[in-house]
């Protein structure tokens, strides 16, 4: 089936990114280092063994919150017991357990420098896309049509052949979409660190008003934003866009539908679309990633991090699930990251059977991890005690 092409000129979603003589182009460029600032500060800021178990347990913040965003309320611990194979009797539980699997395997592939080409280059948009979709369940690639109960089955990867509406908003015809995409992907390249940065928010608002595909637009945006800063920032560090996103997610919507807006007169860029929405919305998108790494910097003060973990374990002693003296075992992890189980002994001052069965204890209390039985301890972030450890981060209830 060919897709029907219009001929709508490229020229209908500029700018693509923002001029440098726009109202806001100071402010933005102060943002975008501001943040490239904070986020390697905070990176630098955690011993590498810390940082990899907290990037685990921010994957599974990302998914939480970038469903949220799509209306699938999927609670953290689901997310983690899918990650252990673990999933509900009941069929749609499940079916929203392999879709946040599924996030969060992609998430892990963008994390571990699989794309090959630039975020917002057509391979990189599409091959998410794949990635995305050929792990879902086929209940969750049906989509209706709009005529009646029709629907129809989404092709991962594929692009759109059939007209779309979101909101108020027409997309352009199924068969200008590689047109579309083509430009975005030609604008995107071979710019500087500022703008590759601005271009995070920028790409994500184009990009969803091309919607490439017949559904799982907001997701791919949200990855390849996600891409596209870890790109851009070098070292992002463990924090989540969509957390930012989906606390505001009111304004977020709102400034998504302004960007769809057109040009407001001679002093609003010179594209066919409003400049100044664009730059608003980057302004709202930067300010919420600073957000976001401010708010994880304070979570992960190693003296308040300390105290809460040893908090957790004085009452794990107390109660008789953990040996006495599990506190300085725990102290020299939280503050190296990782500790030699040979060590332990010398640490606790006892002998090398003393030093297994409390090794086993943390073990069994998934408070630390080992990846084999001659393998450093290292701390890990497991979803029953992220209330406690890294308060905030999920909602309360």
């Amino acid at each position: 089936m060919t897709a029907r092409d219009d001929g709508e000129r490229v020229g209908y979603f500029e700018p693509l990114l923002i001029s440098s003589n726009a109202r806001l182009r100071s402010r933005l460029n102060d943002l975008a280092l501001t943040l490239a600032e904070k986020s390697a500060a905070f990176s630098s800021s955690l011993p590498p063994a810390i940082a990899a178990s907290l990037s685990e347990v921010v994957a599974i913040a990302n998914c939480y919150y970038s469903n949220l965003v799509e209306g699938h309320d999927v609670p953290p611990i689901n997310i983690e017991r899918a990650l252990h194979d673990n999933y509900s009797d009941d069929a749609k539980k499940r079916d929203l357990q392999l879709e946040a699997r599924a996030h969060i395997t992609v998430q892990k592939w963008i994390d571990d420098d699989g794309i090959a080409a630039a975020p917002f280059s057509i391979k990189a948009i599409r091959e998410v896309h794949r990635r995305f979709c050929e792990l879902l369940p086929p209940e969750l690639l049906l989509v209706k049509t709009g005529k009646g109960d029709e629907k129809v089955s989404v092709e991962p990867g594929a692009l759109r052949t059939r007209d779309v509406k979101v909101g108020r908003h027409l997309a352009i015809s199924p068969g200008s979409v590689p047109r579309f995409l083509g430009r975005l992907e030609q604008s995107h390249k071979s710019l500087g660190r500022i703008d590759r940065i601005l271009s995070a928010a920028c790409g994500h608002h184009r990009l969803l008003w091309v919607h490439p595909f017949l559904d799982g637009n907001g997701r791919v945006a949200r990855l390849v934003s996600h891409a596209a800063l870890r790109s851009s920032l070098t070292t992002s560090g463990p924090w989540s866009l969509a957390r930012g996103l989906a606390r505001r997610e009111n304004e977020y919507r709102t400034h998504l539908a302004s960007c769809d807006e057109p040009r407001r007169g001679s002093l609003d860029g010179r594209g066919t679309l409003s400049e100044s929405a664009l730059a608003n919305f980057a302004e709202f998108f930067l300010e919420t990633c600073i957000d976001q790494v401010d708010f994880m910097t304070g979570l992960m003060q190693p003296h308040k991090l300390h105290d809460r973990v040893l908090t957790w374990a004085h009452e794990e002693i107390r109660q008789g699930t953990l040996p006495r003296r599990a506190e300085p075992v725990l102290t020299a992890i939280l503050y190296s990251g990782e500790l030699e189980r040979g060590e332990i002994a010398v640490l606790i001052r006892a002998s090398d059977g003393s030093a297994r069965r409390l090794t086993a204890a943390l073990i069994r209390s998934r408070v630390v991890r080992s990846e084999t039985s001659r393998s450093p301890l290292r701390l890990t972030f497991p979803i029953e005690l992220a209330m406690r450890f890294l308060p905030g981060l999920f909602p309360e209830d």
